[in-house]
């Protein structure tokens, strides 16, 4: 059955580029190019571009998924499961982007406490920064849309700032280039999830796009912008680190903006922090809109008593990750369901949905 949505909340289809975007250029930016080194050396760069491209496979897979299903992942499940099985399937993504806002909040809140204020109560700032969410998101998808827009434009100016790290660079570094194995650049490619995971939200805003053929090109074009921000900061990374340096740096991009050197400004990195601010806004946002709408259709409440739930949540767990080690091992579960959710679950049921379509049109 096709999903009726008003059009007055609907969002303009070259707005799913801002949208996808929001989700993917988050928290995973200050810290992604050691991880992936420590796997496949200076090679890594080759699996990040890789990892970008089979994005767009990916991305034409839940086209497909959503437009035979005539909604967004929860009929899509439906129409596989039926309705008792698609809501129990369902419910697991409810439990998912709780999990992505609270890792997102949580590893902001350390780089907090790390880089400006060690004392800094991690219960205050969520609550803080979850109120403001909550706010935001119950203005509906269009205000979570246009928070999206300017996390993206905003502190679009940050990407011009690693240019001063180039007089310092040796791109020498990168060579030999593809000496590592197979293996290694498939834990690489593996590591890269977390930091790439976020245009799965298609599945969800699906019904809100007006005219969601013409979005397509938007978010093929959102998947290559962030395929080649992360490629070009990768190389330029490498450039700057040697590999015994890079492996003793936590948050390398909050290392690079060290260098940085303005009249006005005498610790740059205080700058980038303050701004990435608005780059996990989204994150959050989007996160606590899906698993609110989720809630709406799968336990019949309203979509704002969802929101808080899932912002309670959200709350609990981030006040009660107090180690770095517990961090590290909620972003590392995230980033394992979130290559099952897109690199396993997305092409198992666009496999599944084509038979059925297949089955019930000739049945």
């Amino acid at each position: 059955m096709k999903q009726e949505v008003a059009e007055n909340v609907k969002i303009s289809p070259f707005l799913v580029y801002y949208l996808i975007i929001g989700m993917q250029i988050g928290i995973g930016v200050l810290s992604f190019q050691r991880i992936i080194a420590k796997d496949a050396g200076y090679d890594a760069w080759i699996s990040v571009l890789v990892a970008g491209l089979i994005i767009h496979v990916i991305l034409w897979m839940m086209y497909k998924i959503v437009e035979t299903a005539e909604g967004d992942l929860f009929h899509a499940n439906q129409y596989i499961f039926g309705k008792i099985f698609g809501k129990i399937i369902s419910a697991i993504f409810i439990g998912y982007f709780c999990l992505y806002a609270t890792t997102v909040l949580r590893s902001f809140v350390e780089v907090i406490q790390v880089w400006m204020f060690p004392d800094i109560s991690i219960f205050r700032f969520s609550f803080a920064f979850l109120i403001l969410c909550v706010y935001i998101v119950f203005g509906g998808i269009r205000t979570v849309t246009g928070i999206a827009f300017f996390g993206f434009v905003l502190p679009a100016y940050l990407i011009f700032t690693f240019s001063y790290t180039i007089r310092f660079s040796d791109f020498t570094n990168i060579q030999p280039i593809l000496d590592h194995s197979f293996k290694d650049m498939k834990n690489a490619f593996f590591h890269m999830s977390l930091t790439y995971t976020g245009y799965e939200t298609l599945l969800f805003i699906y019904p809100f796009i007006k005219d969601p053929n013409k979005s397509k090109k938007w978010a093929h074009l959102s998947a290559l912008t962030t395929t080649v921000f992360y490629t070009i900061l990768t190389l330029i990374t490498f450039a700057y680190f040697s590999e015994k340096q890079l492996q003793e740096t936590i948050w390398p991009t909050l290392n690079m903006w060290k260098i940085v050197e303005l009249p006005f400004v005498a610790r740059f990195e205080y700058v980038g922090i303050a701004n990435w601010n608005l780059i996990v806004l989204p994150n959050v946002c989007i996160s606590l809109w899906i698993a609110g709408r989720l809630c709406k259709q799968i336990f019949h409440i309203r979509q704002r008593t969802g929101v808080i739930g899932a912002t309670v949540v959200c709350l609990i767990a981030s006040s009660l990750l107090t180690t770095r080690i517990q961090i590290s091992i909620l972003g590392d579960f995230l980033g394992n369901m979130s290559f099952i959710f897109d690199f396993v679950y997305v092409p198992g049921l666009f496999i599944a949905i084509m038979i059925a379509k297949k089955v019930k049109k000739h049945g």
